[in-house]
C-alpha cells in the first residue's frame, strides 16, 4: 500500500462520519409522541426515581444537587 493512501482514507472517513451526523430537518410534530413514549425516558417512574435519591442523599448525608446536609436517618 502506498504512503499517500493512508491518509486520504482517513481524511474520507472522517468527513463521511461528519456528514452523516448532519440533520436535515427538525422533529415534526407527528414524530414527536414515538419519542414521549414512557420508555424513551430516563427514568420511567418519577416517583421511585425521587424515592431512590431522597433515600441516597438522606444516608449519604453530604449535600450533592438534590436535598440538603443530613446525617443519616433522612429526618432532617
Amino acid at each position: 500500500m502506498r504512503p499517500d493512501v493512508l491518509p486520504r482514507i482517513a481524511l474520507a472517513l472522517v468527513c463521511a462520519t461528519a456528514l452523516a451526523a448532519c440533520a436535515t430537518k427538525p422533529v415534526q410534530p407527528w414524530e414527536r409522541a414515538h419519542l414521549a413514549r414512557w420508555d424513551m425516558r430516563w427514568d420511567p417512574d418519577s416517583v421511585q426515581t425521587a424515592m431512590k435519591q431522597h433515600a441516597y442523599f438522606s444516608k449519604e448525608g453530604s449535600s450533592g444537587t438534590i436535598g440538603a446536609a443530613g446525617g443519616g436517618c433522612g429526618c432532617n
